[in-house]
């Protein structure tokens, strides 16, 4: 019963691609950022960074984001799980198949990244 255990086991290592071939993680695809900076906090010039874990599906998406380090603030944090959602990565691979993976995705709040606060690119708040 063992061995037919062991074979089955075997057979799926096989067939799922072997522990030997490269894994490539997922990468961001470009575009607008969709972090949007708590205006209550831009408004007290406050600056923040989030380190979340984010699962990125086979096709790219985003399917579940958690804190890995907090900022420090409430708000930066819930905006950075709330924008990681509408974030699209390429895939990561494991030899030719695209597989869902977790990932680290840093999310720097910034003031310096905004000349206009009233926009949204590069995280500023939406008013």
């Amino acid at each position: 019963m063992k061995a037919i255990l062991h074979l089955l086991l075997l057979a799926g290592l096989v067939s799922c691609g072997g522990a030997d071939e490269p894994v490539e993680h997922p990468t961001p695809m470009p575009g607008r950022s969709p972090f949007e900076y708590p205006v209550a906090l831009w408004d007290q010039r406050l600056e923040g960074e989030t380190m979340l874990m984010v699962h990125v599906t086979e096709l790219g998406q985003v399917d579940s984001a958690y804190v890995l380090d907090s900022s420090g603030f409430r708000e930066f944090d819930s905006a950075a799980v709330s924008g990681a959602r509408r974030l699209r990565f390429a895939p990561g691979r494991q030899g030719e198949r695209r597989i869902p993976m977790w990932t680290k995705v840093p999310v720097r709040f910034a003031l310096d990244t905004l000349a206009d606060p009233t926009t949204d690119a590069g995280g500023g708040p939406r008013q």
